[in-house]
């Protein structure tokens, strides 16, 4: 059973799962870093290009931060693009010491993914403050603007953009577009909308268009990800 909640944290999301029976779960792309703790480690999972098959085993618990809008770099220290397409153990990024207190903290809490907040939360508090420029170009992206135009918006160079977007989301602005319009194609094809609207109305030129990307960012039909 899969259970989410917006976090105290701006642009995050606190998730928890547990599978009945094993399973291979298809995890899509999102634009997202996630601080993770399951099996007794805390690990990141860093922003995917494309579907990541993760294999469960049964009543193994889940719960994870999900950190968006360029906030995973801060709470970790280090640029998006380091962890790209990659499952790191925390102790490899953070002191081994800090991290093993973390974990026995972890296992004796009625709440962790509350626990989960307070950790990034005291990470960002010693972090620079967020970039509203980064923050923009998420939200610009997401809602389906072009490249172009938003380098505009924001004042930077395409090569500048390029940069700044590897560093907060792991990968330049082409690919966070393809991927935040394809999670839009699938919100609204989950809600009911049909395939050829869900299309136009995220940006597609046609219900092919969105056909193919699905397949090139996921591996499946995007009948397979609305089902």
């Amino acid at each position: 059973m899969y259970r989410e909640r917006p976090s105290t944290i701006a642009h995050a999301v606190v998730w928890s799962s547990t599978v009945t029976s094993a399973e291979e779960h298809r995890v899509l792309p999102d634009g997202c870093l996630d601080l993770l703790w399951a099996h007794g480690r805390l690990t990141v999972a860093g922003p995917d290009t494309v579907a990541h098959l993760a294999s469960w085993r049964p009543g193994t618990p889940f719960v994870g931060l999900r950190l968006a809008a360029g906030v995973g770099p801060r709470v970790l220290g280090l640029p998006a693009h380091e962890l790209r397409d990659q499952r790191v153990r925390l102790d490899t990024l953070w002191p081994g010491a800090e991290v093993r207190r973390l974990s026995e903290r972890l296992a004796e809490a009625p709440d962790p993914g509350a626990l989960l907040e307070a950790i990034a939360e005291r990470r960002l508090g010693d972090a620079p403050p967020a970039d509203p420029v980064v923050e923009r170009v998420a939200s610009r992206l997401g809602q389906g603007a072009a490249v172009g135009a938003v380098a505009r918006e924001v004042g930077l160079s395409a090569r500048q953009l390029h940069r700044r977007s590897l560093d907060a989301f792991g990968y330049g602005p082409k690919t966070l577009a393809r991927i935040l319009r394809l999670n839009r194609a699938l919100e609204l094809g989950r809600s009911g909308t049909p395939a050829a609207d869900a299309a136009y109305a995220a940006g597609y030129a046609d219900q092919a268009h969105l056909s193919r990307e699905a397949r090139s960012l996921t591996g499946v039909t995007i009948t397979t990800l609305v089902a």
